[in-house]
């Protein structure tokens, strides 16, 4: 049945509210951290920051949506996402929809590829949690891959996830496979200090400033930080203005860093679990794709009076030649700038990766096509920011494929199930501290992909550290072969005396990637575009260098909501995207925070708080002690200790206004102004 394309004709009795709504006009992106919450005649809208329900309204489809045509470049997840919502809420025919992706397969770097006797390969792996507003509601509707209709892959996921909680009993590991105490944050109260100055501090004075620059040397030698730079890749080189978005975003997860516990993970990898139930989707709809089609350039008109920018054609290149597709006035273009994965060099047991030879980095076509846009105009950014230094953007993976051996038998030590069970296995990765490479492997749950034999694991490691020589292998990382990463990792597991074993009951398989921390790179305002570019009526940028008020990269729910927001703002869709999970805001989520950064130990003024609030309506609010009930929080110990510190501080500083000048002092310095 065709669908009309005249809003008012849909709903012909709420018209008048349809005209006031188009002349009212929606800002597709409300920023929460730059508005004040308040209800009055002024908020029509929801606050920007409501995660619910209500947000899933289905909104009107923009006249003559039906005669207009989208070209996605790039088959990622930011790709397919565009092309779900142009379907399900910009309300275009699927057959409008054409792809145009440079390799034979979709995915970009959500890949999943191999088998049991070759060796399987994923080139990194999402750690993902449950506040992806924007990933959940795609998912919320794609058809599950293992349970019949009208179940989705979300209920897939929730009934592993619901049944099988994730947690880690071996987060991190120091001489030769023991476990390292990692229960706390190990933070001083400076240190502390150093994390509570980062999130006073405007994102707008932390442009190129990096994260060895902003925290002191002890700082960096913590387990909080080390718990962080694993999990997430930062490098002490990276931004400090990503590592501030990234507390904020995931404030509400903080006492679950260390053990794992705030993630979920999919039953499969990511290319199974995500890329394969969206495709199928999107191809059932009737969407096109060209495969082996890169593109070049795109032609585009940058000289109106007006100050608009329109992209006129695109240039391309695929097995037959070049190839040119014409872009209407109206037509859409959504293109993934930079590329994670680019360029990525492989090796396998024998052989070490080797790097395109290239004089100039960022010369991939992903990162050719954005530096070509960005000569035109300096308001599509400054890829060389994020593709201009290879080493500092560098890091490798190694993907293992196991038969039983000594490696197996030490796995279900450091698991917290069986791995062969099919339940969580490591919880997520673990680290050798104490390694020279700073080295991290993880067992999933498995089977890893859904044809692994039952007698196969899939382990998968990586490192930070590029540089460095082995502590067991006298070499850097990128410099071994897939058999001597992994007799570095039986090293640091204590299983040196068990290596022909291991090593012949195992497949490796290596990707070396030079840009896959490029989006953590130090940038400033400017250096990433905004999805829709000032001035351009019909291009979007989608993807992890691109600018978004609150959001994060390196996730898939940045990628998924850069496409939405495209969508939603060439379309001029009525409907805003849901800024970040206000966490940050949640009172409950920051006294748990600052509790579990004092080691869960009670903060200061955390015994006033107990007396003020305990046996009340509003006692559970307060953060409970490893240690303690609910009982515990009405007995007056810690009230009366830290009066007697208050006490003594008052004393210390002789008068009332001595002391207020202190504590003005302590706030002058957080925030940067002592």
């Amino acid at each position: 049945m065709t669908r009309s394309t005249t809003p008012r004709n849909l709903g012909s009795k709420l018209a008048r509210y349809i005209e006031a709504l188009e002349k009212q006009g929606v800002d597709v992106t409300p920023d929460a951290s730059s508005s004040h919450l308040h209800n009055g005649i002024d908020t029509p809208l929801p606050p920007a920051d409501l995660h619910g329900s209500y947000t899933n309204n289905r909104p009107l489809p923009t006249e003559g949506i039906t005669e207009r045509q989208a070209w996605i470049v790039g088959s990622g997840i930011a790709g397919l996402s565009a092309a779900f919502f142009l379907i399900r809420d910009g309300h275009m025919p699927a057959s409008n929809i054409t792809f145009l992706e440079e390799q034979d397969i979709e995915g970009g770097s959500l890949d999943g590829a191999g088998n049991a006797e070759d060796g399987y390969i994923v080139r990194g792996g999402r750690e993902m949690e449950m506040t992806y507003q924007n990933f959940w509601d795609v998912f919320s509707e794609i058809p599950a891959l293992e349970l019949p209709a009208p179940f989705t892959v979300l209920d897939e996921y929730r009934i592993v996830n619901d049944a099988d909680k994730n947690w880690s009993k071996a987060r991190l590991l120091e001489n030769q496979g023991q476990i390292k105490d990692f229960s706390t944050m190990d933070l001083t109260r400076r240190q502390q200090l150093e994390v509570i100055r980062l999130l006073l501090a405007r994102k707008e004075d932390l442009d190129d400033i990096t994260v060895e620059q902003w925290f002191s040397e002890g700082f960096l030698n913590t387990n909080f930080y080390t718990l962080w730079r694993t999990m997430f890749a930062f490098q002490n080189w990276h931004s400090v203005l990503e590592m501030k978005l990234y507390m904020h975003r995931f404030l509400h997860l903080m006492d679950g860093l260390n053990d794992m516990t705030s993630l979920v993970f999919p039953k499969y990898n990511q290319y199974d679990s995500f890329v394969r139930p969206l495709m199928i989707w999107l191809k059932d709809q009737g969407v096109n794709i060209q495969y082996d089609m890169t593109v070049t350039d795109l032609d585009m008109d940058m000289d109106t009076g007006d100050g608009s920018r329109a992209v006129k054609s695109i240039q391309c290149h695929g097995g037959d030649g070049d190839k040119t597709f014409n872009v209407g006035a109206r037509d859409l273009v959504f293109v993934t700038t930079g590329s994670m994965t680019e360029d990525t060099a492989y090796g396998d047991d024998d052989n070490a990766p080797r790097l395109k030879d290239s004089n100039e980095a960022g010369q991939g076509s992903g990162w050719q096509l954005w530096r070509n846009l960005a000569e035109k105009s300096e308001v599509f950014g400054r890829p060389e920011k994020f593709c201009g230094d290879i080493p500092g953007s560098t890091w490798e993976s190694v993907t293992l494929t196991c038969k039983p051996s000594p490696l197996m038998d030490k796995l279900k030590e450091l698991s917290v199930n069986d791995p062969y069970s099919g339940f969580t296995a490591t919880g997520g990765i673990i680290t050798f501290t104490d390694s020279s490479w700073l080295m991290s492997f993880t067992c999933n749950r498995q089977p890893h992909f859904p044809d692994q034999p039952d007698d196969v694991i899939v382990l998968w490691t990586y490192a930070l550290l590029m540089d460095k020589p082995g502590d067991y292998v006298n070499k850097p990382m990128p410099e071994c072969s897939g058999r001597e990463v992994l007799i570095e990792m039986c090293y640091h597991l204590g299983l040196t005396d068990h290596l022909d074993e291991i090593l012949a009951a195992t497949k490796t398989r290596i990707a070396l990637m030079p840009y896959i921390t490029s989006q953590f790179m130090p940038r400033a305002r400017g250096d990433r575009p905004q999805v829709v570019p000032e001035g351009c009526t019909n291009l979007a940028f989608m993807g992890q260098f691109v600018e978004t008020h609150n959001d994060v990269v390196f996730t898939l729910e940045s990628s998924v909501r850069t496409a939405r927001i495209g969508v939603y703002s060439l379309l001029g869709i009525n409907k805003q995207v849901p800024d970040i999970y206000p966490g940050q805001y949640d009172i409950r989520r920051l006294l748990r925070a600052t509790r579990t950064l004092n080691s869960n130990e009670a903060f200061l003024g955390e015994g006033i708080l107990r007396r003020l609030l305990g046996g009340t309506y509003f006692e559970n609010i307060l953060p409970l002690g490893p240690d303690e009930d609910p009982a515990d929080l009405h007995k007056s110990g810690l009230f009366d200790n830290q009066l007697q510190a208050i006490r003594r501080l008052v004393e210390e500083n002789h008068t009332l206004d001595e002391a207020k000048g202190w504590v003005q002092g302590i706030l002058d310095k957080l925030r940067g102004r002592g």
